[in-house]
């Protein structure tokens, strides 16, 4: 079977640190390529395969600020779609822009819808439900009127995460810098449960750093900065728990289960996909607010690191992600 692993162009295929559309296409792609699949990656120059690459981009648009990100990403689609007929499915990665060409091309065409960026965007998936196939990474992450073929969870490479068995104790915010993403909640549920606070990720929203989070920075609570895959790990390893108190209906969540995976509790408040990926009082904690979280610190004792990494294993491993990627492929190809 040969298949074409459509990516992003923001980022490198994997991500250097930021990147979870990129990093699940490259998860699909390697392990796809484990399973003795002829695949081909569309995604930057610089991208990293142990199939075939396909680019038209040297590097993302979000590492290479020169470039118009609309004309890469046209760019880049259309040298897969122009090249569709080589392939017998392609697996699209890059949201609803190459659904425009589905009914253009003969290929048939499996998305992942890895979440809406607003509802404005959904009559494009609605209109294209006869010509492409649709995955939701959550049963939370769903919309009515676009027809699903199924759900697979974001899988991840299980090696590549050590189980730490006793952890230091400190808290762990890791993700974006953003108010979607509660860094200032995670900061009063430090600042309450008198913990210290290890904060990773990008900042993507200057203001709001400035205004909620760099106020607060100081010897309980720490900025890192952005985190590769060896200091991450070395992070969620150590961590008593991940605090996750998002602020919307987060589709899936890979810090949640890159955390599970190294054996750290996560609390988090009980929004969008959190009830499926964390099992309550099992492998963390889900919340309502910053209160519960506080309460919830002092009760991580009674969570078991190593059913943590048992559960993340049997639920959002590359292994069982890809095994779901390829049922589907036959089942829209035969």
């Amino acid at each position: 079977m040969k298949v074409a692993i459509l990516s992003p162009v923001a980022w490198r295929t994997p991500p250097r640190h930021y990147g979870p559309w990129e990093q699940v296409a490259s998860n699909v792609a390697e392990g796809l390529v484990n399973a003795d699949m002829d695949v081909t990656l569309f995604a930057t120059a610089d991208s990293i395969t142990s199939g075939k690459l396909e680019s038209v981009i040297d590097k993302g648009y979000e590492e290479d600020r020169t470039q118009d990100a609309k004309v890469a990403e046209c760019l880049h689609i259309s040298n897969l779609m122009e090249k569709a007929k080589q392939f017998d499915i392609i697996h699209n990665h890059f949201d609803f822009l190459p659904l425009s060409y589905s009914g253009l091309i003969a290929t048939p065409m499996l998305t992942t819808i890895h979440g809406f960026s607003s509802p404005r965007i959904i009559p494009v998936y609605q209109k294209y439900n006869a010509s492409n196939h649709y995955v939701s990474i959550s049963n939370a992450d769903r919309y009515s009127g676009i027809h699903y073929i199924g759900t697979v969870y974001n899988g991840l490479r299980v090696d590549d995460f050590e189980f730490t068995e006793s952890p230091e104790d400190y808290l762990l915010f890791f993700g974006r810098i953003h108010p979607d993403k509660g860094t200032a909640e995670a900061i009063e549920i430090a600042r309450q449960s008198k913990k210290a606070l290890l904060i990773a990720g990008i900042i993507q929203d200057q203001a709001y750093f400035d205004e909620k989070v760099k106020p607060f920075l100081g010897d309980q609570i720490t900025f890192l900065g952005a985190a590769g895959p060896e200091k991450r790990n070395e992070l969620l390893g150590k961590a008593s728990a991940l605090l996750h108190p998002i602020c919307f209906n987060e589709p899936f969540g890979l810090s949640v289960a890159e955390a599970m995976l190294c054996g750290t509790p996560v609390i988090a408040f009980n929004k969008g996909a959190m009830p499926e990926l964390i099992r309550h009082e099992k492998t963390g904690f889900l919340v309502e607010n910053v209160s519960e979280a506080v309460e919830a610190v002092h009760q991580l004792s009674d969570i078991s690191r190593f059913n943590c990494r048992v559960w993340a294993v049997s639920q959002f491993s590359q292994k069982r992600m890809v095994d779901d990627y390829m049922a589907l492929y036959q089942q829209i190809l035969w």
